[in-house]
């Protein structure tokens, strides 16, 4: 608990997995919306392609994210180590 406090453990990239999980919830929903509520051919494709290509998009930009989040925790323990030394 400390370490979060100081801020020496960063809470986001738990967060941002919990806020993948509701923004594939949200695509599906809004895909299969798309599919059912369409006229035409045009709207099953474009939900179909959401449904299939949204939540990979959306795992991609999380893991960025957290990449980000692991640069930082891994410069932060660099300069501990150099400190040390």
């Amino acid at each position: 608990m400390g370490e979060y406090l100081s801020f020496q453990k960063m809470i986001t990239p738990t967060l941002i997995q919990v806020i993948f999980w509701f923004a594939v919830f949200f695509i599906v929903i809004g895909a299969l919306s798309t599919i059912f509520a369409g006229s035409g051919n045009g709207h099953v494709w474009v939900g179909l392609g959401t449904l299939l290509f949204g939540p990979v998009l959306a795992r991609i930009y999380c893991e960025i994210l957290i990449v980000l989040f692991r640069i930082n925790d891994n410069v932060r323990e660099l300069r501990h180590l150099k400190e040390k030394a």
